[in-house]
């Protein structure tokens, strides 16, 4: 796990390294202040001249200054480290998302993903710069000042086997306690996100039923869960200031009372005041240091669970891959399902999709009708390969699908879905998504076709107006129609609409359908649709139930022997295509 993600340190390695060796030389100069410290309190109280205490005292400033720099230098490099670490490894994360197929996105959850790519790496850039400073100065301020008091004060050291062993046992008593909330804490995090995530995408749903207080009961609800467990973890740790405080004094009032009574009985002989010093300094620095030690193992084991979910998406290889010598190239637009069965899971009860055999030729027009769950939207993802059939194949140009490179077949496909997302920026940038390199005219052009053009320049700004994240400041309608626009200018050899002309009236639909096959006579269009008007004059139709065809013809062949296709047809003629 720890070597899959220091990967993406890459270019930060020197600036790491940096800031080990800063903080290597930083506690060697702390440890040694003491030292200088305690014989310069033994030279003042023998009444040395001025000359000889001077020399030892700018020694002093000289090593604090050091240390200050040491410590200084040691804090911007490990900055450096660890943020630039935590921008690799966000960059990576993403990266690797988006190698992602729908199975795997399914598998995580889109909030999950985001909780990694936000919470979780900050974690990780915490206990990165922990582990590079602290870790290091940590372990070695304890070795040395221990190795440096036993030096100093010989048998008044012996302090430190009572207070170490009782300060070791209290922090990793205290850290095991807290752990489990913290570790709780993640999985909340994903839950709330998924809340949060759900609410805002139902907004329009939430405030036609009036829920907007049960909506901000459940966040409450959520929130509180997450607080009262910070709240347990954060009051057990908190328990780590009086531990310390306790052994601190203990640690010194042993030294004061032990120390005092070695130097009256042995007249200073055995140990002087300039000792009693050194052993209070080197009593905090060892005390400190096992303090930080506690600190650094619970930010490790916080941060344990999030390089655990960080590692996860980047040791998960994607569930669609390109073949070792994938084509680069669709001969044309046809469309073949050879026996084709589909599972979204492999422990699912039945097929999606079933025993599916069909053949599209090039620039054909099919329409494809069914009730809701009957496969019609699984079957068109089998063509760009967003899902890999279960069984048989699918082709495209007379190629199996998984033959191509998957960026050449999905340039090659376009679909249009009744949800289409646009994405914050003008409507230009947005159009562009379709073809990068696209003129305006070209982009005017297309939105022509899709019945666009009218609309968007009636709005003050034209072809800049700025569209809001997710297209919420425009109509459902005009959504759907931006989105067909930028279906055209990729101009590709098969186009898929699955019910993406929902949102407009039966004129339009006919004038985008009109449009189609003036602009794309060669392009093969699959038109899924509720409604039998905008499918009726396609030059084949199917009629799909329970994830398999069971009806296809015209609409003429259609009305005569589909039970289905001709109630579909009553219905909608009975009571007008608009109540549908």
């Amino acid at each position: 796990m720890i070597k899959t993600m220091l990967k993406s340190l890459r270019e930060f390695k020197k600036p790491t390294f940096l800031t080990l060796a800063l903080m290597v030389a930083e506690v060697l100069i702390d440890v040694l202040i003491p030292f200088y410290t305690a014989d310069l309190v033994n030279r003042v109280k023998a009444g040395v001249p001025m000359n000889e205490v001077l020399v030892p005292g700018l020694m002093l400033v000289v090593m604090a200054l050091l240390s200050l720099v040491c410590g200084g230098a040691a804090g911007v490099t490990g900055s450096r480290a660890s943020a630039g670490f935590a921008r690799n490894l966000r960059a990576d994360l993403f990266s690797r998302i988006q190698t992602f197929s729908f199975e795997n996105i399914d598998r995580f959850s889109p909030p999950s993903l985001v909780t990694r790519l936000t919470t979780d790496i900050q974690y990780v850039m915490m206990a990165y710069m922990m582990s590079i400073r602290l870790a290091v100065r940590a372990p070695l301020m304890f070795l040395f000042s221990v190795i440096m008091a036993y030096i100093m004060g010989g048998r008044l050291a012996m302090t430190f086997v009572i207070v170490i062993p009782v300060l070791l046992f209290g922090l990793v008593l205290i850290a095991r306690k807290a752990m489990p909330a913290f570790r709780a804490v993640f999985r909340k995090y994903d839950r709330m996100n998924e809340s949060v995530e759900e609410n805002v995408r139902a907004m329009r749903v939430v405030k036609g039923f009036a829920r907007e207080p049960f909506e901000k009961e459940k966040f409450a609800a959520a929130s509180d869960n997450i607080r009262r467990d910070f709240t347990y973890a954060e009051r057990v740790v908190a328990l780590n200031h009086p531990l310390m405080q306790l052994c601190m004094y203990f640690n010194m009032l042993f030294i004061l009372y032990v120390g005092s009574r070695m130097i009256i009985s042995s007249g200073g002989a055995v140990i002087d005041v300039g000792q009693i010093a050194a052993m209070m300094t080197y009593g905090v620095q060892i005390l400190m240091s096992l303090m930080m030690i506690s600190m650094i193992y619970v930010m490790l084991t916080i941060s344990l669970e999030s390089m655990h979910r960080i590692a996860e998406v980047l040791s998960t290889e994607p569930g669609l891959k390109n073949p070792p010598d994938p084509l680069t190239e669709v001969p044309d637009g046809s469309v073949d399902f050879e026996n084709v069965s589909f599972k979204y899971s492999a422990d699912a009860p039945r097929c999606a999709v079933e025993g599916i055999n069909l053949h599209i030729p090039s620039g054909a027009v099919v329409g494809i009708l069914g009730g809701t769950g009957t496969g019609k939207s699984t079957l068109i993802q089998l063509i760009p390969r967003l899902y890999d059939v279960t069984e048989g194949r699918v082709l495209v140009g007379g190629i199996d699908v998984r033959s191509y490179d998957l960026k050449t077949l999905r340039d090659a496909v376009s679909v249009v879905l009744q949800k289409n997302m646009l994405f914050s920026g003008t409507i230009r940038s947005n159009l562009r998504w379709g073809d990068e390199d696209a003129t305006d005219a070209e982009i005017e052009e297309a939105c022509r076709l899709a019945q666009a053009d009218e609309f968007i320049r009636a709005f003050p700004d034209g072809y800049d107006t700025r569209i809001e994240q997710g297209g919420t400041n425009v109509s459902g309608g005009q959504r759907q129609r931006l989105c067909i626009a930028r279906a055209l200018l990729k101009k590709p050899k098969i186009l898929i609409l699955d019910d993406s002309t929902s949102a407009v009236d039966t004129h339009t639909d006919a004038l985008i359908r009109q449009g189609f096959r003036s602009y794309l006579p060669d392009t093969t269009k699959i038109i899924i649709a509720q409604r039998v008007a905008s499918v009726q004059d396609a030059d084949l139709i199917l009629v799909m139930d329970n994830g398999r065809i069971v009806a296809s013809g015209t609409n003429e062949t259609l009305l005569k022997d589909c039970d289905i296709y001709r109630e579909i047809v009553q219905q909608q003629t009975k009571g007008g295509e608009e109540d549908v």
